[in-house]
């Protein structure tokens, strides 16, 4: 969902940014296997940065990873230590629940018995791998797995009338336990309450935009949505995103960091620009909703495998100005595409001492 262009956070954040996604990537193989690196993900990465935001010592999380093929065989500073392990540990949770789901809706290759047999014992592999690297930083992923389950009850149940944000709930609350447990690994607990409070906002954006982008798609195939399950229009759905977009701000504004200016960036600006992605022309006004566009093709499971390591080999996810996810086939946008270099402070009002702004000056 927080897709940040290299360009636009300049180098300082950019090299934070990466030392993140690296961290995570790294953590996921060293506790986990080569294979558990498949999960690593851009929200992810997200947990580790707001660990090191808190930390007393932020420096004392970073090391000198060796050389990697995705980074052109060079060595770079990576993030490590509890907020990468948290990181990996959400991340081989929440993908193996979207395994699961695949294998049941029978998506593509995995509605075929011998391959969805081989996908379930990936995702309970998963499963189990980050249930014990979330024991490890004293974190109970169960929360996580609880949530998912009741995610399911939750939609056989909904129908119009619902209120989305009953079907945005269970999304709210694994993402706030996990936000709030960083509090816990960084040594300030007095934060827990703020940030369970953005990182249930933020669930709740995942989940919206989520269901704004898969929208056509989904009336195409006859897949489950949200909003259209609901009867919610898209200028409400907008509305509710508008909404805890502003709540994660003053959320961010009532935590004490050491360092919060790339979290500020990421959760504030970059999350922003994603809302205004998602919904791309929809205007406020409900006379000028667009009209459908064309379906697009999902993968399964084991070819947006292979089309994942394809895309990350040959640079595409960094440097692509645009290509298809590996799993949903959703247009994407490579993190170190060209870009308009605009000042990403425009029009925000809760950037008073905040020495993010601008991170272009001089780009």
């Amino acid at each position: 969902m927080v897709r940040p262009c290299g360009h636009r956070l300049g180098e300082k954040f950019k090299s934070q940014w990466m030392a993140h996604l690296c961290g995570l990537c790294l953590a996921l193989r060293g506790d986990h296997g080569q294979f558990a690196r498949l999960v690593t993900n851009y929200d992810g990465l997200l947990i580790s940065v707001l660990t090191e935001a808190q930390a007393a010592r932020p420096q004392d999380g970073r090391r000198t990873a060796g050389p990697c093929p995705l980074r052109g065989m060079r060595t770079a500073s990576v993030a490590r230590g509890e907020g990468a392990r948290l990181a990996a540990a959400v991340s081989l949770v929440l993908a193996s629940a979207k395994v699961r789901d695949h294998v049941a809706d029978g998506d593509g290759l995995l509605a075929r018995g011998p391959v969805a047999v081989a996908a379930r014992r990936v995702a309970d592999g998963w499963g189990r791998a980050g249930a014990r690297g979330g024991a490890g930083v004293g974190f109970d992923t169960g929360i996580l797995v609880d949530a998912v389950d009741r995610q399911l009850g939750i939609e056989a149940l909904a129908g119009p009338g619902t209120p989305l944000l009953a079907v945005t709930e269970p999304t709210e609350t694994a993402t706030a336990a996990a936000f709030a447990h960083t509090a816990v690994l960084a040594g300030r607990p007095g934060n827990a309450v703020p940030l369970a409070e953005a990182g249930r906002l933020f669930g709740r954006l995942a989940h919206l935009l989520d269901a704004v982008e898969d929208r056509t798609a989904d009336a195409a195939t006859g897949a489950w949505n949200p909003l259209t399950a609901t009867g919610t229009p898209l200028t409400e759905a907008r509305r509710l995103a508008d909404d805890a977009l502003h709540g994660i701000r003053l959320a961010l504004r009532d935590t004490e960091f050491t360092d919060g200016a790339l979290a500020h960036l990421l959760l504030v600006h970059e999350l922003g620009r994603s809302v205004d992605r998602a919904f791309g022309a929809v205007p406020r006004c409900a006379a000028h909703l667009p009209g459908p566009e064309a379906p697009v093709k999902k993968r399964g499971f084991l070819a947006g495998c292979g089309m994942f390591a394809l895309l990350c080999c040959s640079c595409q996810m960094c440097c692509a100005e645009e290509y298809e996810g590996p799993w949903s086939g959703k247009k994407r946008e490579g993190c170190c595409r060209d870009c308009d270099c605009d000042c990403p402070c425009d029009g925000c009002d809760g950037c008073d001492g905040c020495d993010c702004c601008c991170p272009c000056d001089g780009c």
